[in-house]
């Protein structure tokens, strides 16, 4: 796995030895980023079920501001901070361990770009997607991409929550979500 473009571009990530997490695609994370390119410069980005870090990383290498991390596995916050290291993005970096709950609360200002990727299966998207509305954690202008398996399908809307645009990868599909602006 490596970061695809940007001030880190060619950086190879490091990736858990097993195969518990499963990185997201270069084919779709390039997908992800031309759908982006709008939001990521100077963007407040947080990375929920991090994994490997590699989304927030190739947000930073494409100018996003700044990017906190999460995930409540103990190996992946090991392996975060390492590819952190690795592409010396320290100072724009923040690791939380623990589970997402624990890092919406702890974020410090209200975020453009919201990466949730959880573990296929756990039903968490919708509990991801209630929470950030709830909290209010997302600015009037930023997006919220969720990636997930063709077969589990998103709501239109989650509270004040819109899905914008969907678009496939064969089995991944990736939800684009903003705040609508036509309810108050």
């Amino acid at each position: 796995m490596r970061i695809i473009a940007g001030d880190y571009k060619g950086r190879k990530l490091e990736t858990p030895r097993d195969n518990e997490i499963r990185p997201t695609t270069d084919k779709v994370k390039e997908a992800m980023f031309s759908i982006l390119i709008p939001y990521i410069d100077d963007a407040y980005c947080c990375d929920l079920f991090a994994g490997t870090g590699s989304l927030g990383l190739e947000a930073l290498s494409r100018g996003a501001r700044f990017c906190q991390f999460s995930d409540k596995e103990r190996e992946s916050v090991s392996i975060i901070k390492s590819n952190i290291d690795k592409c010396n993005a320290r100072e724009y970096s923040r690791v939380l361990h623990g589970d997402y709950m624990k890092a919406l609360k702890k974020l410090e200002e209200k975020v453009d770009i919201f990466f949730i990727d959880p573990p296929y299966n756990d039903n968490l998207y919708i509990k991801c997607l209630t929470a950030i509305d709830t909290l209010d954690l997302l600015n009037d202008d930023g997006i919220i991409i969720v990636e997930h398996e063709k077969r589990e399908s998103m709501p239109d809307e989650v509270g004040n929550l819109l899905k914008v645009k969907e678009r496939n990868y064969g089995r991944t599909i990736l939800s684009i979500f903003r705040k609508n602006e036509n309810k108050e």
